[in-house]
């Protein structure tokens, strides 16, 4: 019968077992070499995304920025260049660095219909809340621009659709007023009443997206509000 306690043959236990884990214990992260991120830069700029990789290879920083502030992940968003976003975003480039034009990746992508670039921002961290540079969110100029299919991603990431603007303007008033209010704009409108937005959220001088519609014509889109409780 052993007449060591139990308390001390577990602290010796434990003891024991230090080196062990303390050679299983993975080493901290080198840090970036920030004198690689001209060459970054420079890869992103010309679409070389075999450099791109080298680069992260070999623990390049992937934050440097050109003279505009865009980052290379930005900048490869810009060319849509889906293969060097992959690398860098899987890389751990920031989804959410801006530039002087407070555009990200992520905000850049949603207001461009860069839907895969996009859904790889939305993967690694986008920040849902952020805003460009009129403070709306990625979401309102997506339905400005008709891009049908990224307004249903950012709905289904769940950005806020009843944002509003600088201008006053939410995602819902945007998809009428800056609109020829064709098919693409009647399908965001549908998309965005689908998804709870406030079809009587007036804009700054107090116009209704419904008074905004029938101002233009757009009878379709009207007819929509009204079946969903607009006056």
């Amino acid at each position: 019968m052993s007449l060591i306690p139990p308390s001390a043959r577990i602290v010796a236990l434990a003891i024991g077992l230090l080196p062990a884990l303390a050679l299983a214990t993975p080493s901290a992260s080198p840090e970036p070499d920030r004198t690689l991120g001209p060459e970054v830069i420079a890869a992103a700029q010309a679409g070389n995304a075999e450099a791109i990789r080298d680069l992260v290879g070999r623990d390049a920083w992937l934050e440097a920025r050109d003279d505009s502030g865009a980052t290379p992940l930005l900048i490869a968003t810009h060319a849509n260049d889906i293969a060097i976003a992959t690398i860098l975003i899987e890389a751990g480039a920031d989804v959410n660095a801006k530039d002087a034009l407070q555009d990200s990746a992520y905000l850049y992508a949603g207001a461009r219909g860069l839907n895969e670039i996009l859904l790889l921002t939305l993967d690694h961290g986008a920040d849902l809340t952020s805003t460009n540079r009129f403070g709306g969110t990625a979401l309102i100029p997506a339905c400005e621009r008709g891009h049908v299919e990224t307004v249903r991603i950012l709905i289904e990431a769940g950005v806020d659709v009843d944002h509003v603007n600088r201008l006053g303007w939410t995602g819902l008033l945007e998809a009428i007023i800056l609109s020829d209010g064709g098919p693409a704009h009647q399908q965001i409108v549908r998309l965005l009443i689908d998804a709870g937005a406030d079809v009587n959220l007036a804009d700054f001088e107090g116009m209704t997206p419904l008074q905004h519609a029938e101002q233009r014509g757009y009878t379709v889109i009207a007819d929509m509000l009204r079946a969903a409780g607009a006056h």
